[in-house]
């Protein structure tokens, strides 16, 4: 009985993310176009972003009643990436479902991603031991992503170009209608650096870093850690552990940063419905 019932809410769950994405999306007017359904493509994008399978292993016949290409679906995806629809999406619903966020405070990290082919935004990272990009990710209170940051090749610290990188991410959050001004933004020891320090204060920002011992004694330090807010930090880690659940998240195989973001734009809009 759980186990049918749980079942349900999946596939109901599905229904409702393909739902979301399909009303804000169209096939144009090439002829093979007629032969298919928006909500089979995004099924077939959903499908390759869940298991991680190459697009040209996409199993096409699960999706459509007609013959129809892995190339024709991928085409689809790096059109509404080329024209922004995706974003434009990514906004829409995180405004439409603003309420279900907590926004008591904030995490923010970085994470490493091994990129196999190569590609934009994409350097040697020496821990890694290989080629990989970087992005930054905002969660809420609940782990639940708000925004990443541009791809940036691996090679380069957390912080490098941070400001510029902050800025984006909180002008993507307020697309949606949602306040960032007065936000308590949790960050690891990595993140301690004078100019995010600074950045914070300029933009009504509560920044509460933990103390990189790199940098002096902890003693002398004048800024303050809340150790109990700090402790909210483990809601980041979830949403990583939610976003490995993304199979084509966990290694780089796009080559283009922007489809790289947009898949991760797409798994954010997921989680999100589904803690609905």
């Amino acid at each position: 009985m759980n186990k049918n019932t749980s079942q349900y809410s999946k596939n109901n769950d599905l229904s409702e993310i393909i739902k979301e994405f399909s009303s804000n999306l169209t096939l144009g007017v090439k002829k093979n176009n007629a032969k298919v359904r928006v909500e089979q493509i995004v099924e077939a994008i959903l499908y390759r972003l869940k298991t991680g399978c190459q697009w040209r292993e996409l199993p096409t016949k699960q999706f459509f009643d007609v013959e129809y290409s892995w190339n024709s679906v991928y085409q689809h995806f790096a059109r509404w990436s080329k024209e922004k629809i995706w974003d434009k999406i990514k906004v829409e619903i995180f405004e439409k479902y603003k309420k279900y966020l907590d926004l008591s405070s904030i995490q923010l990290d970085g994470s490493q991603s091994l990129a196999k082919r190569g590609g934009e935004g994409v350097g040697y990272q020496s821990r890694k031991k290989g080629a990989t990009s970087n992005m930054l990710f905002f969660c809420d209170n609940q782990g639940i992503p708000l925004s990443c940051s541009d791809v940036i090749p691996g090679n380069h610290h957390d912080v490098y170009d941070i400001e510029n990188q902050l800025d984006k991410m909180f002008e993507e959050i307020k697309k949606s209608n949602i306040r960032t001004d007065g936000l308590f933004l949790n960050a690891d020891a990595g993140f301690d650096a004078e100019n995010l320090r600074n950045y914070c204060v300029a933009n009504e920002i509560f920044a509460n870093i933990d103390f990189n011992k790199r940098n002096g004694n902890i003693s002398d330090r004048e800024e303050i850690l809340d150790k109990k807010l700090y402790k909210r930090r483990f809601v980041i880690e979830r949403m990583n552990a939610w976003i490995d659940g993304f199979k084509a998240l966990l290694i780089r195989y796009e080559t283009k940063t922007q489809h790289w973001r947009n898949l991760h734009n797409i798994a954010f809009c997921c989680i999100l419905i589904r803690k609905l």
